[in-house]
């Protein structure tokens, strides 16, 4: 398996499959590389694997969506999906186990040790078989050069993120291998994560807005710089992804400059690149790059 170098597509355009665990995960973790990719002609498929509705509400008027109340939060963030992906110009947009009477097959688990998780119909407490022939059958529908999904961490150690990892790379290692796509997860390098908390503390726009500069460790999928083998780097792509993300308004809070807050009032960036690393689907484990400093794109076109 070659690390550091791009998958190679010839006389076509590439097939992406972006495999997420909720609504709004697929813009925030990989919105770069979405709009940069439809922006190119290519083929961009996106999975979400439950409707998120364990999540917080931000807008006050549309509280009573959340689930400890009215518990329709699903069916609202399935709309804001869909209004997202229209926008982004994505070529489909599926949610996983959905159908005519229902809208998803599994529930957002929430955190750890909270209720949710202990629901039954969670993803987390998804069967192993069902929940891999599932992803299998949509993987297998779209055909796709690259699925692209979250690392063994799940980015920031959410339980939803970790299973969508562990069924989306068991589903890819169940292909046969001469017509298996390539997976890919994300990551960033340690020198960018520390260069936007640089950029937020000296953007005087975040701090009238009365949001907290991220602070503390970073989380697991935060890696040394020379893990990160592939980049997808793309700054006209920022204004694609506001765009999208405007739909997704019970979950973000977009501010000026290119920021943006989810409902702990936390600010972040969005800066026009994504890390990504090829993962070995028998493992998950990222694969060494041959070439360390040498990101090369996702996709390199013949």
């Amino acid at each position: 398996m070659t690390a550091a170098a791009p998958v190679v597509v010839e006389g076509r355009p590439a097939r992406l499959l972006f495999v997420h665990a909720h609504p709004d995960d697929e813009l925030l973790a990989t919105g770069v590389a979405i709009a940069h990719h439809v922006a190119a002609g290519d083929e961009v498929h996106v999975l979400t694997c439950t409707l998120g509705e364990q999540g917080e509400v931000i807008p006050a008027e549309l509280a009573h969506l959340a689930a400890d109340r009215e518990d329709t939060l699903g069916a609202f963030r399935r709309d804001e999906l869909r209004g997202a992906m229209a926008t982004a110009g994505v070529r489909s947009s599926t949610v996983l186990g959905e159908g005519p009477d229902r809208l998803s097959r599994w529930r957002d688990s929430g955190m750890a040790g909270t209720p949710s998780a202990a629901d039954p119909r969670c993803w987390v407490r998804s069967d192993d078989a069902e929940a891999i022939a599932a992803v299998t059958a949509v993987v297998t529908a779209v055909d796709p050069d690259l699925v692209i999904t979250y690392d063994a961490q799940g980015g920031y150690a959410h339980p939803d993120h970790i299973r969508t990892h562990e069924v989306t790379r068991r589903a890819v290692a169940g292909l046969p291998e001469d017509g298996r796509p390539a997976l890919f997860g994300t990551f960033t390098p340690r020198s960018w994560a520390r260069e936007d908390r640089e950029v937020l503390a000296v953007t005087d726009e975040v701090r009238g807005l009365g949001w907290a500069l991220p602070t503390g460790d970073f989380p697991p999928s935060v890696v040394d710089d020379a893990v990160v083998t592939h980049a997808v780097v793309d700054a006209s792509a920022v204004e694609r992804q506001t765009a999208a993300l405007r739909h997704h308004r019970t979950q973000v809070t977009l501010g000026p400059r290119d920021t943006y807050a989810l409902s702990n009032d936390i600010a972040a960036r969005l800066s026009g690149r994504e890390g990504y690393a090829r993962l070995d689907p028998a493992t998950g484990e990222p694969v060494p790059a041959t070439v360390v400093g040498a990101r090369p794109p996702l996709v390199a076109r013949r």
